[in-house]
């Protein structure tokens, strides 16, 4: 039971100290709460975090009206297209 007690007690100081360095950093570079959590005045989502919406497409299939934006992983029916013999240049918008 000592042990588990000093252990806690090492784990606040570490912790008390930590905050203190964050605090010492937040002054000296005049940064507040909402600076750090990426929220603005108000509790509205700064720019930098808000996500930006629908990616437009970039390539289409004609025949089934599948479209796909060019990000990420292909999808299924452009996959088996282009095993087909099609070209990515075929569906380009």
């Amino acid at each position: 039971m000592d042990i588990e007690k000093r252990i806690d007690e090492m784990q606040r100081e570490a912790r008390s100290g930590s905050i203190a360095k964050v605090r010492a950093l937040m002054a000296e570079f005049g940064l507040t709460a909402a600076d750090i959590s990426g929220k603005a005045p108000g509790g509205r989502v700064s720019d930098a975090v808000k996500p930006k919406g629908k990616v437009a497409a970039k390539f289409h299939n004609a025949a089934t009206g599948d479209s796909w934006s060019g990000r990420g992983l292909q999808p299924r029916w452009l996959k088996a297209a282009l095993a087909a013999g099609a070209k990515v240049t075929d569906f380009a918008v």
